[in-house]
């Protein structure tokens, strides 16, 4: 085994050829430097310098050996920097979740700011559903999540960082995508896309209670996931749907956005920022704090 503070004495006395200017370098006397050489030689097996009292010069070990120790230190040096950049949380690598909703419009614009603000950080994106990332949270493969909610688990904390309405998509050529006074109650007995109860459990508990507040009955004929789902469902002609008003970043040909009066609360759909209490990732505490919420 090589040691790193005898290579760095015997590339110091390489490129000096002389003990003396070495060790003036190297903070040192001669006897302890040249203690240094002796035992790397004895190390390696071989003489690496040819010495007397006029001329130090390498051998060929010694030349050989050359480019490769400054090669090994140079290393040593990089990973001591970037093991102590990593402890600082300037460099290293963040897991983030993220629900295919939350990629239209917040993540996007969080990503240029965090590539902005922390360059070496490397950022790993999923794309999971909320339950996923919860599980992938816990078991330590994700630093954070941008997840709906609720969010119960136990040593989870949590911030929200959207708060955004519904709004109402048609068919191009739907009688009520040119509506003046589009309410609730104007989707009662309409063909609607609806979210799957399974899959899509938080759109589609907060869609259903919308309309039970209000006794609005539409007819809910198709189910799926994504909310891109609904609107490729909805620009064939399906039905009608209520989505974020970040889908409307999507700019689907043939589908009209609308805004919906009488909602309650006036902003019902959240996205939260969930992470581990105890993610000693050093990088993570920067990117909370760039990130605004309550």
């Amino acid at each position: 085994m090589l040691d790193l503070n005898q290579l760095r004495c015997f590339v110091t006395v390489a490129e000096e050829l002389h003990f003396s200017r070495a060790a003036e370098r190297l903070h040192m006397t001669q006897p302890p430097l040249s203690r240094q050489i002796q035992l790397l030689e004895h190390a390696i097996g071989a003489a690496l310098f040819v010495r007397n009292n006029r001329v130090v010069r390498l051998t060929p070990a010694g030349r050989t050996l050359l480019p490769e120790a400054r090669t090994i230190l140079r290393l040593a040096e990089n990973a001591s920097l970037s093991a102590r950049r990593v402890s600082r949380g300037e460099a290293g690598v963040v897991s983030v979740g993220f629900t295919a909703a939350a990629g239209y419009e917040f993540l996007p614009g969080a990503i240029a700011r965090w590539r902005e603000e922390a360059p070496d950080i490397e950022l790993r994106l999923k794309e999971m559903v909320s339950g996923q990332q919860l599980e992938a949270l816990d078991a330590g493969r994700l630093d954070f999540g941008l997840l709906r909610p609720p969010v119960t688990r136990d040593g989870m904390r949590s911030k929200r960082v959207v708060r955004e309405t519904l709004v109402a998509a048609f068919p191009a050529n739907h009688p009520l995508a040119s509506s003046e006074s589009l309410t609730l109650k104007s989707f009662d007995r309409q063909p609607f896309v609806m979210y799957a109860p399974d899959e899509a459990r938080y759109f589609y508990d907060l869609v259903a209670r919308i309309f039970s507040r209000v006794d609005v009955n539409p007819l809910y004929g198709q189910h799926v996931s994504q909310v891109h789902s609904v609107l490729a469902l909805v620009r064939a002609g399906l039905g009608v749907a209520l989505v974020p008003h970040a889908a409307t970043s999507l700019r689907y040909e043939g589908i009209i956005f609308r805004d919906v009066a009488g909602l309650s609360p006036a902003r019902p759909v959240e996205l939260y920022l969930v992470w581990k209490e105890d993610n000693d990732n050093p990088a993570l505490p920067h990117f909370l704090a760039g990130i605004g919420g309550d």
